[in-house]
């Protein structure tokens, strides 16, 4: 199977949000692709997943995007 453009696109996209969470010490465990989204038919971009956290997770990523 080849990667398709929008794989890499997907990707890129998850190493860079991983990446500034990372800046700000949040770690989302299930962040990944969207395995589902390879599911159909359509050749368009996979979902990414940020999946579950726990309450401290929670705060630290509201108050990394409330930051100005």
């Amino acid at each position: 199977m080849s990667e398709h453009a929008y794989d890499r696109e997907a990707i890129e996209c998850l190493d860079a949000l991983r990446a500034a969470l990372g800046r700000h010490n949040i770690t989302l465990p299930s962040l990944d692709l969207h395995l589902l989204s390879y599911a159909g038919s359509y050749r368009t971009p996979p979902l990414i997943a940020l999946g579950n956290c726990n309450v401290a997770t929670a705060r630290a990523l509201a108050a990394a995007l409330g930051e100005r």
